[in-house]
């Protein structure tokens, strides 16, 4: 086939893409100037072709076993669509894309629209929840500084937990605990549901455990899905109302968006779930008196060896304390309050669910649970709690200290 005329406008756009470092992965940019230059030739390669040209297979490379060119074209085509739906792409004009069931690329006078105005799978709604259980709380926050007295307030922020985070001229860091969710395709590279690899905390993290398990390569793909739990609204609520009236610089973001450097570089305080801890896992437990059990709802005390399981899970694990007609159910919270390896402080409030992520937010931003536990811990030093806490139907009702440890200022 001869060269198509506007062969220039195609290199040119695919150069702006290229630039916008979008693409990532060495292979994915390897196939895509693979496409470029089939297009500008006008030439529509196969399957076997791309096998061969781009990833190096032999001619007996057979395509309907191994879906390794299906799973590249998914993501460029995906990286093609979050290209055109950001802001480097500009004023609205050309586009290149893949067209679905087709293995070359396309010039057309608009662009194809972005992936988060499609209709999505079943799968999305746990992160929809999460989203709009951040919003709430955002809002929440508001509201929560009119409701409450400006003396407790006031009390909250006095107390060494919060006035070392206040006095301090770092910005400050609220990191929310989520779950990097994995799509899990079939056949055809279609999405069927999605899955939770607790080894799998970010996109890189992916990218590694698709290097040491590529026999994964054609199962799993980034889909750009997170999931929030949804005490990070009621705690992300707490924790800015006592923050926020300081004027200080505060930023809120993932975990899964989290690099290490900037552990050692802002204030910190973590919310959410142990299980969604990602980077801050080693940080926390690192000379801790506790440690994550296998489970990821259990919290073990290495000194005694005594293992507390969360009996959220179904509402049914382990014994339960009926409460007249009612039957409730234990969660655990675990609160700590050490320096970070840059002399920064870190504030965690966690829980193996919800409840004991609740119940830990609002007993460590009151002034009466605070003065409680000040007869009990030493809150001047950095210290860890754990908290039992009593739930009903997916609410915290109350919560007790269960134990407590002094720590060292920064891990060692």
């Amino acid at each position: 086939m001869e060269a198509v005329a506007d062969a220039p406008a195609i290199r040119a756009e695919a150069a702006r893409i290229q630039s916008s470092g979008v693409l990532g992965e060495a292979r994915l940019r390897q196939l895509f100037d693979y496409l470029v230059a089939n297009y500008a030739a006008g030439q529509s390669p196969k399957e076997i072709a791309i096998a061969v040209d781009v990833f190096g297979k032999n001619a007996s490379f057979d395509v309907s076993q191994d879906a390794l060119v299906r799973v590249y074209i998914h993501k460029l085509r995906k990286a093609l669509e979050e290209f055109y739906a950001s802001p480097a792409a500009g004023a609205p004009g050309r586009a290149l894309h893949i067209p679905r069931g087709e293995y070359r690329l396309k010039l057309s006078v608009a662009a194809p629209a972005p992936a988060a105005l499609r209709p999505r799978f079943a799968g999305s709604r746990p992160l929809i929840v999460g989203l709009i259980a951040l919003a709430a709380a955002l809002l929440g926050y508001g509201l929560a500084l009119l409701r409450s007295p400006h003396s407790d307030l006031d009390a909250v922020r006095a107390n060494p937990i919060w006035s070392g985070i206040l006095k301090d001229d770092r910005p400050i860091l609220i990191i929310v605990g989520d779950y990097y969710l994995i799509g899990e395709t079939d056949a055809s590279m279609e999405v069927k549901r999605l899955v939770r690899e607790y080894s799998v905390n970010s996109k890189s993290d992916l990218d590694q455990f698709i290097a040491q398990h590529p026999e994964d390569a054609d199962r799993y793909m980034d889909v750009g899905e997170r999931y929030l739990p949804i005490a990070a609204a009621s705690a992300l609520r707490d924790v800015m109302a006592v923050l926020a009236p300081e004027n200080r610089r505060i930023i809120v973001s993932k975990m899964s968006d989290i690099e290490a450097g900037s552990l050692k570089s802002a204030d910190i305080v973590y919310i959410g779930y142990i299980s969604g801890m990602g980077l801050m896992q080693n940080l926390v437990f690192t000379g801790s008196r506790f440690a994550v059990g296998d489970s990821y709802d259990e919290v073990v005390d290495k000194q005694t060896r005594r293992s507390y399981i969360s009996q959220t899970e179904g509402q049914t694990t382990g014994p339960l304390e009926a409460s007249g007609s009612e039957t409730s159910y234990h969660d655990y919270g675990l609160f700590a309050d050490f320096r970070g390896p840059g002399g920064n402080r870190i504030v965690v409030i966690s829980g193996t669910r919800d409840e004991g992520v609740q119940q830990t937010a609002e007993a460590f931003t009151s002034p009466d649970k605070l003065q409680e536990f000040g007869h009990q811990i030493d809150v001047a030093r950095p210290f860890e709690a754990l908290l039992e806490v009593s739930a009903f139907d997916g609410v915290n009702l109350s919560g007790k200290l269960l134990l407590e440890s002094k720590r060292d200022w920064a891990p060692k």
